[in-house]
């Protein structure tokens, strides 16, 4: 039998039926990603499943003693206390015992005599809840987690706080675990973790995300909402998107047939003469019933419809950053970084959260000043910024007013638009336009965000986590939007996918405030790091003199070069500089969107010759090093 099973379920909120016969059913081992448009009620049916809402109409089946955890999708207002009252507190009634018990050993230790009188009572309360095994269960929980138990809950960065709420539903033991958008506001590292922990969870998991290298790691199936009903497709994320798109199609032609037909239906119907006969009675019941038919149809939700402007070019250099120093409250953000911007640069920023990838582009911006060091921004700069923070929406000014700054009309690439239709472009109906910023749901600001920036020209971008809140369909519209650009990019994102697809360079953090450049998006740093970042840390050690017996090279020892060694030190400053420039062309051809559309065995093929290409320039460096130091031991 199926651990969860949903029969026909009707939900409405006044308008059109957010779920009409909806139907589902959930497997252990399963790791359901549930896609769909923002709006259209992932968030309700994950809320029905746990039970916090009740549906209209139909049936949800479980088996006996199935437990259901969810992972909301934002930190619940309130939440207060140590991260280990948080877990506990997902035991309900016997996690309060557990707490209880764990604040009064924390007195007992402290010294405190008071704590003795009311520890019985409370032991006596766990024995008979059986509630020892629960209490171990959350410490094994926060150990497995890597939780400091007695920090405080609200002190924890974002990415902290979404795995304690994750320890806090994992401590019930769900048979079904449901996720609502878990990657939302974490960095690059905590979603790497989250991944390896759920494909390693045993019971079945039900998730909604809109991370499409989260997505196509963990999804076993994918379900799809759409206008009220769930469709199961198994296999990958692409061939999803092949299949969805085939039965779109379908649907649209047969649309079109049906609405063909309705047209000359109704012309004959307006003839009025063949009508009234008494045999054409049947054809007249059958036309009403196309009526009502074409009525109840429920249209897709639109697309974005977007265009970039751009501004005149800017000159070739865009921005200079010579040895930029940056700390705040005695922290070194930035450590005598430098840089240069070129025109049609596209430049990823990557690092865990809180560590400065927002003060850096507030730096190189010119909004904050260096502590040493400057920052050159070059000539005809026109830059659009798409703030993480959203500081450019005015909360209390409605939709329109945010956009149209009192004016009826924007102009769009030289040719003035109403602001309604342009609105409405970013999926704003009429009555949404009006509606104040303090309203919008995330997505929805972050849409509002985008049409207000697209109406700056610009030839130089700046996109500080543009993605968070989107739906993967108007995620892969900006993707598209942002990648046909023709000016300079910089951005800040944690979607994997995203970077891939747009940059083709990487500023990564990498502790302490120093900061290092690469090659290519997300894929090409990781495969690069390791390799870099050590020849980076050695670079930055301060040279000291070996003891001569732990030398390769050792005491002059009168040896000469041989004639092939002299010319093979000649060459090889030549050779190294002719294998970089390879290297860096392999990089290139990595990066390049694009190659990921063509077979597997062209990129593996591609990342083997970028790897031996590596390997042999390394050798060659080594030689040279050699050879140079037995020139200069002579």
């Amino acid at each position: 039998m199926s651990l969860l099973r949903l029969r026909d379920i009707h939900l409405a909120f006044g308008g059109p039926e957010l779920l009409s016969g909806a139907n589902l059913k959930l497997e252990k081992g399963e790791r359901v990603c549930l896609v769909g448009r923002n709006g259209t009620g992932k968030s309700t049916l994950l809320k029905i499943i746990s039970g916090q809402i009740k549906q209209d109409d139909g049936q949800i089946e479980m088996s006996p003693g199935t437990r259901i955890a969810w992972l909301e999708q934002e930190v619940p207002k309130g939440t207060t206390g140590s991260v280990y009252d948080v877990v506990a507190s997902g035991l309900g009634k016997v996690g309060q015992l557990i707490q209880q018990y764990h604040h009064i050993t924390e007195e007992m230790a402290n010294g405190s005599e008071s704590a003795f009188d009311r520890l019985e009572s409370v032991q006596k309360a766990l024995e008979a809840e059986d509630g020892w095994a629960l209490q171990q269960r959350v410490e094994t929980t926060l150990s497995k987690l890597s939780l400091d138990g007695e920090a405080p809950f609200e002190a924890q960065s974002g990415g902290v706080k979404r795995r304690v709420l994750l320890a806090r539903a994992l401590v019930q033991q769900p048979d079904v675990l449901l996720l609502d958008e878990p990657t939302n506001h974490l960095d690059i590292e905590s979603i790497s973790w989250l991944e390896e922990f759920l494909l390693s969870y045993k019971n079945c998991v039900l998730f909604i995300t809109h991370d499409r290298a989260f997505l196509s790691k963990l999804a076993t199936r994918i379900v799809d909402l759409d206008r009220g009903q769930l469709t199961s497709w198994p296999g990958n994320y692409q061939t999803y998107l092949q299949r969805k798109a085939e039965v779109l199609e379908a649907e649209a032609a047969e649309w079109e047939r049906f609405d063909k037909k309705l047209a000359q239906e109704e012309v004959w119907i307006r003839q009025g003469i063949k009508a009234r006969r008494t045999r054409n009675e049947g054809r007249v019941r059958a036309l009403e019933a196309m009526r009502n038919e074409r009525a109840q149809r429920r249209e897709r939700q639109g697309t974005m419809n977007a265009t970039i402007q751009q501004a005149e070019s800017s000159g070739k250099k865009v921005i200079e950053a010579k040895h930029i120093s940056v700390t705040f409250d005695g922290r070194c953000i930035i450590d005598d970084f430098s840089t240069l911007v070129l025109r049609g640069d596209r430049i990823g920023i990557v690092g865990p959260n809180g560590v400065g990838k927002s003060t850096l582009i507030n730096t190189l911006l010119g909004k904050l000043k260096p502590d040493t060091g400057s920052v050159e921004i070059g000539t005809n700069v026109d830059i659009a910024y798409f703030d993480q923070l959203r500081a450019q929406l005015d909360e209390e000014l409605s939709v329109r007013e945010n956009v149209g700054q009192g004016s009826d009309t924007v102009c769009i690439n030289g040719q003035n638009k109403h602001i309604m239709g342009y609105l409405q472009d970013f999926l704003f109906s009429p009555e949404r336009a009006h509606t104040p910023v303090k309203a919008l749901s995330g997505g929805e600001r972050n849409r509002l965000l985008l049409a207000k920036l697209f109406t700056q020209p610009s030839n130089l971008l700046v996109l500080d986590e543009p993605t968070n809140d989107l739906d993967i369909e108007t995620l892969e519209l900006l993707e598209e939007l942002v990648d046909q650009y023709q000016g300079t990019i910089l951005l800040v994102s944690h979607d994997r996918a995203f970077l891939n697809n747009i940059v083709t360079s990487t500023i990564a953090f990498e502790g302490g405030g120093k900061l290092a450049e690469y090659v290519g998006g997300y894929d090409d740093w990781l495969r690069q790091r390791p390799a870099t970042a050590t020849k980076a840390t050695a670079a930055q050690q301060p040279k000291q003199e070996k003891p001569a017996a732990e030398t390769k090279v050792g005491p002059k020892t009168g040896k000469k070069l041989s004639y092939k060694d002299q010319r093979e030190l000649e060459t090889l400053p030549q050779t190294i500089e002719s294998l970089e420039q390879q290297l860096e062309a392999a990089h290139q051809a990595l990066a390049d969107p694009s190659l990921y559309q063509e077979s597997a065995e062209k990129i593996a093929e591609l990342k083997q010759q970028s790897e031996e290409i590596e390997q042999t320039l390394e050798t060659a460096f080594a030689r040279w090093e050699t050879l140079e130091a037995l020139k200069n031991n002579l």
